[in-house]
C-alpha cells in the first residue's frame, strides 16, 4: 500500500508541476483520486469568500454534482470551510447539513485547500462513496497531504490559467 501511496503523490505532483492549464491538471486529479480510492465520485471546488461561493470546477465520476454552485454557508463543504478542517461523514444520511450529490452517497469526505500562508480555505477536495464509514483515519491523512500537494493549482485561480515557468 505504501507503494501505491508514493505513486500516487508522484503522479499529482507531476500533475502539479508541469500543468500549463489549470482545468486539465484537476481534472486529472479528480480522476486519480478516484480511481486510487475506487471511489464513485470526486469533485474538487473553488470558495470565494468574497462572493461567499463554492463552485464545482472539475469532477470525475457518473455525473455532474446536483448542486454545482452554492452559498459558502451550505452543506458539508460549508462546515468543513468554516471550521477549517477536514469533514469525515460516515453516514451522510445522519447528517442533516448533507446537500445531496447522488442519492446513493452514504459517507462522504471534504478536505480544505489552502491558500499559501495556510489561513484561507481556497478550494476543496469532495469524495464520495456509496459505502458507509468509507473514509478511514489513514485515507484521511492521504488525502490531506494530497490536498497540500494541489494546492499550486488554486494559486490565480481569478486570473489567467497557470502557465508552466519559462527557463
Amino acid at each position: 500500500m505504501l507503494i501505491e501511496r508514493d505513486k500516487l503523490m508522484i503522479d499529482l505532483c507531476g500533475f502539479v508541476s508541469t500543468s500549463s492549464d489549470r482545468i486539465p491538471a484537476l481534472q486529472g486529479v479528480a480522476e486519480l483520486l478516484r480511481n486510487f480510492g475506487s471511489y464513485r465520485w470526486v469533485g474538487l471546488y473553488d470558495v470565494d469568500s468574497a462572493a461567499g461561493t463554492v463552485t464545482n470546477i472539475v469532477w470525475s465520476g457518473p455525473g455532474a454534482p446536483e448542486n454545482p454552485k452554492f452559498p459558502v454557508t451550505k452543506g458539508l463543504t460549508g462546515a468543513a470551510i468554516s471550521s477549517r478542517k477536514t469533514l469525515n461523514v460516515g453516514d451522510v444520511a445522519a447528517d442533516p447539513r448533507y446537500l445531496t450529490t447522488f442519492g446513493t452517497t452514504r459517507s462522504e469526505i471534504i478536505v480544505p485547500v489552502f491558500d499559501w500562508a495556510g489561513e484561507n480555505v481556497v478550494g476543496t477536495i469532495d469524495v464520495e462513496s456509496e459505502m458507509p464509514n468509507a473514509f478511514t483515519e489513514g485515507v484521511q491523512a492521504l488525502l490531506e497531504a494530497c490536498s497540500n500537494m494541489i494546492r499550486p493549482l488554486w494559486r490565480g485561480r481569478f486570473s489567467a490559467p497557470i502557465r508552466a515557468a519559462k527557463r
